[in-house]
């Protein structure tokens, strides 16, 4: 094996000790001496092995409250130490710096203590200094040691161990120092956005920080690449079907981003490129699924399905008569999985969590834009009557349903609906007006009445145009951010032709 090394010491100096009794025992029993501090000798020695300490090396004990234990030259000499190099084998001799072979360690947990709210006293001492730098250290010397830098390297080092005993290669080495620099790299990009935050100005620096990495088959295109970063399990339980590609979970993100609206009413929603083509709102899983169906049974062919509420046998019957490529929900009952999972490359999903970022991130140019997410939805506090007609009960709660859903369509979008339905939308145009008009014309070919539909725009109106449109159409109320300097044009219309009008004050623009 090309650059095979011999591990003679190993430094082992963990907080996460589970799964590193099976590694000692066969380091042990091929000879590997071991050295360690504090807690973790203990552990060792505990085991029955011989277990030297960091600080009869180092002539030092742990100082400073413990922020200082293996930043001596005689640990730091002994990893990097190039076994090669002439000189520094004369001056490890000279200096009695043992070669450290094998360095197995873990750092504070830094980004868990932020998310518990801890003091900020208690943050700064998770700074971990001894750790990143030993991890630093043995990754640079990849040469000739070796670096576990997390409790996740256990597992590919034991199983190194058991095929090849306590030796490994250079590209066995490298892979486990490109691992440590994920991990030492994530660990300062935590380190720094909590800083930045807690400056309290505008951010300095983009800085992500993201494990985990699954190939999909191809990006949107087959002749892309295409990748996921994230952990999908975390979110999600996968209970059938084939591996999820890219534009599924461009989708899959579309959906549950629109589902989270909708919390505390049964709600069943059918995606196409990212747009809603049918969405209901009933008493049922059955009864919402059937209404959002027939929103779109056309665009519904080969889309992605989530609904908030428990998918039952007689809601799967429905369901299992059209072909769509993934389906979400918060569980399903056994006859539901049973009939559901007939079709073998059907994707079934059980969301597990409903906790999105609070920030986006896209590339732009030769940079990136972020931004917070989109978390604002309306209330009947938010609408602002702007026309003599006031909507009433029935009509608010339609405009508020269009407008969840307006929020969530390519702009510029134009949302019908009536009765907790979508009736139909427009989206992704260049005009609002012809949003509108392709919306209308959608609602019309699935045969729904517009008569007394509500209409949600994404954006203000700059003519009346549009109201004159819909109005004409049948539909009898319109919420719309406003801010337009020709607000009053649309007011005025409708005020002539009792049509009700709200403003939100909130712009749902979705590029």
């Amino acid at each position: 094996m090309s650059g095979t090394k011999k591990i003679k010491t190993a430094l082992v100096s963990v907080f996460h000790k589970d799964g590193l009794e099976e590694i000692l025992s066969l380091l042990h029993k091929d000879g590997v001496k071991f050295m360690s501090t504090g807690g973790t000798r203990d552990f060792i020695t505990s085991l029955g092995y011989e277990c030297s300490a960091v600080e009869d090396l180092t002539g030092y004990p742990s100082i400073l409250g413990g922020r200082v234990k293996t930043l001596h030259p005689k640990v730091f000499g002994g990893i990097l130490g190039r076994r090669d190099n002439v000189d520094d084998c004369r001056q490890m001799t000279h200096f009695s710096i043992p070669d450290i072979d094998l360095v197995i360690v873990d750092l504070y947990p830094f980004e868990q203590t932020v998310a518990s709210g801890a003091s900020h006293e208690d943050i700064i001492e998770k700074i971990d200094i001894g750790g990143i730098s030993l991890i630093r250290g043995a990754a640079k010397n990849y040469n000739d040691v070796v670096i576990v830098a997390s409790k996740a390297q256990y597992k590919p080092l034991l199983d190194i161990l058991k095929e090849q005993g306590a030796t490994t290669t250079l590209d066995q080495r490298r892979g486990f120092a490109r691992d440590a620099f994920m991990v030492s790299s994530g660990y300062d990009s935590h380190i720094f956005n909590y800083f930045d935050k807690a400056c309290g100005t505008e951010p300095s620096a983009l800085r992500v920080a993201i494990d985990g990495i699954t190939p999909m088959r191809y990006g949107e295109n087959p002749h892309q690449r295409g990748y996921f970063a994230g952990n999908l399990d975390a979110y999600f339980a996968k209970l059938h079907g084939k591996d999820i590609s890219y534009n599924n979970l461009l989708d899959i993100d579309a959906a549950v981003s629109l589902m989270a609206e909708f919390s505390g009413t049964v709600t069943f929603a059918i995606l196409k490129h990212n747009n809603a083509c049918g969405l209901a709102t009933r008493d049922t899983v059955a009864e919402a699924w059937r209404d959002a169906l027939a929103g779109d049974p056309v665009s519904a062919f080969g889309g992605v399905l989530i609904t908030n509420a428990e998918v039952n046998a007689e809601a799967a019957e429905e369901i299992n008569k059209i072909f769509f490529e993934v389906i979400i929900a918060p569980s399903y009952s056994d006859e539901a999985l049973e009939i559901l999972g007939q079709k073998k490359n059907r994707i079934i999903l059980v969301q597990k969590s409903t906790t999105l970022s609070p920030m986006q991130i896209r590339t732009c140019l030769n940079g990136a834009l972020v931004q917070e997410r989109d978390l604002h939805t309306e209330t009947p506090a938010d609408l602002e009557p702007m026309t003599a007609t006031v909507p009433d009960e029935r009509q608010i709660s339609d405009l508020l349903f269009a407008n969840k859903i307006v929020k969530h369509s390519k702009s510029n979008a134009i949302v019908l609906a009536k009765n907790g339905m979508l009736l139909a939308s427009g989206v992704g145009q260049t005009s609002r007006v012809d949003s509108l008009k392709q919306a209308i014309a959608k609602a019309r070919s699935f045969g729904f009445d517009l008569n007394g539909a509500v209409m949600a725009s994404d954006a203000f109106f700059p003519f009346a145009d549009c109201v004159e449109i819909a109005a004409e159409a049948g539909v009898n109320a319109v919420i719309q951010p406003g801010g337009s300097i020709r607000d009053n044009d649309s007011v005025e219309w409708c005020n002539a032709h009792g049509i009700a009008m709200v403003k939100t004050g909130y712009r749902h623009f979705k590029h």
